[in-house]
């Protein structure tokens, strides 16, 4: 195998090790990997939900977020948002209101389809007491079952860009540009993530979620009633999976595809394991660092291996702390 050497730049024909790259673009690198850890963060909150309460990888999540991101589109050309117009060009209010009716649409459209998939595909497996693995391959069935519904509707190339907000530079800390986007985009996951957290540990509602996963049956006879703190789970778990849509396609307006959310959400779920699947704030630590490694890594080792790294971090933190950084506290309080 024939090797390289250039100044710092040591590779092998196929891989390359470029330290000076990191260094001198880290806080821009970090910056845009705390954008898209926050999206993961919102997708994984989902599947950390479901699994602390039934025990279930839920891998047609993906496709919960795939719908939001359809949903948003079909309703913005509904209401004369047109793919090739800039909602920017149209003014600040109007700008609004197209960003509120996505986002209304894609939590919509996502909330339901998690819902409805609830009670399609998994209920009534829990009322024949079917084995965890029948409820993975469902799960996989169903994730791809709307995608390739997508895909026999739109076919396989992207929906028409659809910019909803320009990326305008705001400040820039240490020589790395800052624009509105990036600041939208990690404010509003995090406000939203708050707001989760504050729903599962400090209302009835998240009281009723952390009973059902500790012990269903104690849960049922103080009341509790399992059924509707399962759909109520899924519920939320769309909805911000739909939040996420939205955001994911102000960062990149043209990633609308059939395809879209499968490795989105293998990474939201990698997100999930990496901060302790059942633990809503490991999935935000999860989803951030995730974002952060694997944008480093293709600095450090090329662009090609942005998923590899992302991956293999999350081995490599499995290897050492099995239920991930923060563990399960679903288990104990389970989520």
């Amino acid at each position: 195998m024939h090797t390289v050497a250039a100044g710092p730049l040591l590779a092998v024909d196929w891989i390359k090790f470029d330290p000076e790259a990191l260094g001198r673009n880290i806080v821009g690198l970090t910056i845009d990997g705390l954008t898209y850890g926050s999206i993961y963060a919102l997708i994984a909150i989902g599947y950390t939900l479901v699994y602390g309460v039934l025990r279930l990888i839920n891998f047609a999540h993906s496709e919960v977020f795939l719908v939001g991101l359809f949903a948003q589109y079909f309703v913005l050309q509904a209401i004369g948002f047109s793919p090739s117009a800039d909602a920017y060009d149209q003014g600040i209010p109007l700008t609004v209101l197209y960003l509120s009716v996505a986002l209304i649409a894609a939590m919509a459209a996502s909330g339901g389809t998690a819902v409805l998939l609830e009670r399609v595909a998994y209920r009534p497996l829990r009322r024949r007491g079917a084995p965890p693995l029948v409820f993975l391959i469902t799960a996989i069935g169903a994730s791809l079952v709307i995608s390739q519904t997508f895909f026999a509707w739109r076919g396989p190339n992207p929906e028409p860009q659809i910019r909803l907000v320009e990326p305008v530079p705001v400040f820039t800390p240490f020589g790395a540009e800052v624009s509105n986007v990036t600041l939208l985009i990690i404010i509003s996951a995090l406000v939203l993530m708050i707001v989760a957290d504050v729903f599962v540990n400090r209302t009835r509602f998240g009281m009723g979620i952390r009973s059902v996963a500790q012990d269903p049956a104690t849960a049922r006879l103080m009341g509790v009633d399992p059924e509707r703190v399962i759909m109520l789970t899924f519920l939320v778990g769309g909805i911000l999976a739909g939040a996420a849509a939205l955001l994911y396609s102000i960062r990149i307006p043209q990633g609308i595809v059939y395809s879209g959310g499968f490795l989105l959400g293998i990474k939201a779920f990698s997100s999930a394991v990496l901060g302790g699947i059942g633990n809503v704030r490991g999935a935000l630590l999860g989803g951030l660092i995730l974002g952060v490694a694997e944008n480093w890594g293709q600095a450090l080792f090329g662009s090609g291996w942005r998923d590899v790294i992302a991956f293999v971090l999350l081995i490599a933190v499995l290897m050492i702390r099995p239920t991930g950084i923060l563990g399960e506290s679903l288990g104990r309080a389970r989520v």
